[in-house]
Parts: structure tokens; C-alpha cells; sequence
């Protein structure tokens, strides 16, 4: 019998010191190759937006990889990436730690359309207060010194 599996995650990310690096003149760029890199592990993108200081992905994930890798494989070749291009004279990194968050199928769609809309959606509202809502709508405990830097 094969293995079947439905893994849908929302990935939330900040770039280092919440630096606003990723300009909109090659954010199409710079998001391809991430999709690329996530394509190449056999995970399926569904929706990706990057902001000038952090990312949103929605994906599916292959049960044969971990998250923690795949968001080590996407922050380091992505980072390289970014730094080969030369689109930043300061050294372009992401913070350690990460978001993630799982949906149902049913969901997806929202999900996609919210990814999509970040760029209006943050007109209205600042990354920490986004962030801090999600870890609240699923419950998720934290420790405000293991956060990211938020400026």
C-alpha cells in the first residue's frame, strides 16, 4: 500500500534584525527561488508573500521531510541566494526560530488569499501584532524572550 498524506502549514519568518531588505523591485525574484528550493524537496506551494522584513508560505509538506529542515533548507539557500545577488550591501539574513501553523484542506484557500493580501493587510496591521494573534487563535504558549526581535 502507497502512504497518503494531506500536511497543509503556514510558515512566518522575519528577516534579521527585521531589516526591511527585500524590496519590491525583486521580491518576484527572490520568491521564486524559495519556491524553487521548496519545490526541489517535494513540498507543494500554495501561496507565498515576502514583506520587506519577513514571509509568509503556505504549503503542503511531504511526510518524509521534518519542518526544522525544510525551514533550515529554505533560510540558508534563500540567504544565499539573496547575498550572490548582491541586492543589499549589509549581509542579508533570517532570524532564528520560525512560525508554523497547520489547516485543513477546507482552509487553504483563506489562508492562500490572507498570504496573498499581505501587503494591504499590513497598511493596518504591524508583523508583531499579526504574529502574536496567530500564536493566540491556535493557542500556543510562548516565552516573550524566545520572540523575534521585533525592532
Amino acid at each position: 500500500m502507497s502512504s497518503y498524506s494531506q500536511i497543509y502549514l503556514q510558515m512566518v519568518f522575519a528577516v534579521q534584525g527585521r531589516e526591511s531588505f527585500v524590496e519590491e523591485k525583486f521580491r518576484n525574484e527572490f520568491e521564486k527561488y524559495i519556491c524553487g528550493t521548496i519545490t526541489n524537496k517535494g513540498c507543494k506551494v500554495y501561496a507565498i508573500y515576502c514583506n520587506p522584513d519577513h514571509i509568509h508560505i503556505m504549503l503542503s509538506l511531504k511526510p518524509s521531510i521534518s519542518v526544522s529542515d525544510l525551514v533550515n533548507v529554505i533560510k540558508s539557500n534563500s540567504s544565499k541566494f539573496f547575498n550572490e545577488k548582491g541586492w543589499v550591501k549589509n549581509k542579508f539574513s533570517w532570524q532564528s526560530g520560525y512560525g508554523i501553523f497547520s489547516y485543513g484542506r477546507s482552509q487553504v484557500d483563506v489562508v492562500c488569499k490572507y498570504i496573498l493580501n499581505q501587503s494591504e493587510h499590513h497598511k493596518k496591521v504591524s508583523f508583531k501584532d499579526e504574529f502574536m494573534e496567530l500564536l493566540k487563535r491556535f493557542e500556543i504558549k510562548y516565552d516573550e524572550k524566545y520572540m523575534f526581535k521585533w525592532l
